[in-house]
C-alpha cells in the first residue's frame, strides 16, 4: 500500500449489535467469533451499487476479505441513489456497529449523517471514493486510488495510442464520464484536463462530453447520440470500460471500427475491458484496482484497535496497451 499524504488520525471504536438498514438492498454476512469466545467485530458497509465489472469485483473482494478475516459484515447496496446510502449509515449507527465503511455515490451531502457517527463514537472509513467535507475528522481515512492521477495518465497513454495509430491532424475526443458528482467523474476529467491544457491545447479538442453514470447501457445510449450529433469524432475517452464497451456496441451499429476509425481510451481494467483491448477495440486502459477488501479490513482492525492509520491507502496500479493486453489478461484476477 502506498500513501499520498502523511497526515494521521487517532481512530476509536464502540460494540457492535444487528438489525437491518431501510431504503436499500442489505445482507449480513455472518463470521465466526475470534480466538478465545470474543466477539467478531461488526463492520457495516454501504456500496455504491452494481453498476459496473469493476463495481462487483469491488463488493466480491470486501466479503471475501471480511469473510477471512473473521467479521460480520452488514452489506448494503445503495442502488446508485445517496438516500439510500444515508439510510444505510443511519441503521448502522442504530445498531451500534463497530466500524462503518462506504463508497460515496457522490462527493458532498454527507456532513450530517458522518457527525452522526462521531457524535456515537463509531469511526468511519472511505473507501474507493472521497468527500468533500467540512470536518475532515469526520472520517478517518480513504483506501482508494487517485482518480485525478489516472485522467493525467489517460491523457499520457493517449499520445502514445495517437502516434501509434499514426493520427494526424486535429483530434476530436468524446468523453463519457461518469456519474454526475461522483469522485472519480469530477478527478478522472480534471487530470485528463489537465495534460491536454498543457500539451495539447492547439490539436486536441473534447468537442462532446456527457454522463453515461458509468454503464454499459448508458456508454451504448450516449455514443450512439454522440455519433449522431458529431459524427467526426475520432478518440473517445470513457470514464470506465463499461461504458466504453457499450459505446463499441453504438461505434460498430454506426459502420466505424473501434480501436481504428475511432481510438478508444478507458479506465478501471476489468476482464470485459482487457478481451476489448485483446480484439483491437480497445486501445488502452489506465488500471484502477478493484481489490481493495484485505486492505480495508486490515484498516478496519487498526481502527479497533484505537491505532493511527494514514489518511489516505492507495491502491498500486498500472496502464495498459493493445500490445500488452494477450500476455496481462490470464493474470487478471477480475
Amino acid at each position: 500500500m502506498l500513501s499520498r499524504r502523511n497526515f494521521l488520525t487517532a481512530a476509536v471504536g464502540v460494540a457492535a449489535a444487528t438489525g437491518l438498514a431501510a431504503c436499500a438492498k442489505e445482507d449480513d454476512s455472518s463470521s465466526s467469533s475470534g480466538s478465545g469466545g470474543s466477539k467478531a467485530l461488526v463492520l457495516g458497509f454501504s456500496q455504491v451499487g452494481s453498476e459496473s465489472g469493476w463495481r462487483s469485483a469491488n463488493t466480491d473482494s470486501v466479503k471475501a476479505a471480511a469473510k477471512e478475516a473473521g467479521y460480520t459484515l452488514k452489506f448494503s447496496d445503495a442502488q446508485q441513489k445517496q438516500e439510500n446510502q444515508i439510510s444505510a449509515i443511519r441503521s448502522y449507527i442504530t445498531q451500534g456497529v463497530d466500524v462503518i465503511a462506504f463508497s460515496p455515490v457522490v462527493v458532498t451531502g454527507w456532513d450530517a449523517v458522518l457527525k452522526e457517527a462521531k457524535a456515537k463514537k463509531i469511526p468511519v472509513v472511505l473507501t474507493d471514493r472521497s468527500v468533500e467535507t467540512s470536518d475532515e475528522s469526520l472520517y478517518v481515512t480513504l483506501v482508494g486510488s487517485d482518480f485525478t492521477d489516472e485522467g493525467r495518465r489517460a491523457g499520457k497513454i493517449l499520445e502514445k495510442v495517437i502516434a501509434k495509430a499514426g493520427l494526424k491532424g486535429q483530434v476530436k475526443i468524446a468523453q463519457l464520464e461518469g456519474t454526475t458528482g461522483a469522485a472519480p467523474a469530477i478527478e478522472r476529467a480534471k487530470g485528463f484536463k489537465e495534460v491536454m491544457e498543457a500539451d495539447h491545447a492547439d490539436d486536441w479538442k473534447i468537442v462532446v462530453s456527457q454522463t453515461g453514470d458509468f454503464t454499459r447501457a448508458g456508454g451504448k445510449q450516449v455514443m450512439a447520440a454522440f455519433l449522431q450529433s458529431n459524427p467526426d469524432i475520432n478518440v473517445l475517452f470513457a470514464h470506465n470500460d463499461d461504458m466504453a464497451i457499450g459505446a463499441i456496441q453504438s461505434i460498430e451499429a454506426a459502420g466505424k471500427k473501434p480501436g481504428k476509425d475511432i481510438l478508444i481510451v478507458s479506465i478501471d481494467g476489468v476482464k470485459d475491458g482487457f478481451v476489448a483491448m485483446s480484439e483491437g477495440k480497445i486501445n488502452a486502459i489506465v488500471e484502477c484496482n478493484p481489490l481493495l477488501g484485505p486492505q480495508l479490513m486490515e484498516v478496519v482492525q487498526k481502527v479497533k484497535d484505537g491505532k493511527t492509520v494514514e489518511r489516505w491507502i492507495k491502491t498500486k496500479e498500472g496502464d495498459f496497451m493493445q500490445d500488452q493486453a494477450a500476455a496481462a489478461l490470464p493474470t487478471r484476477k477480475y
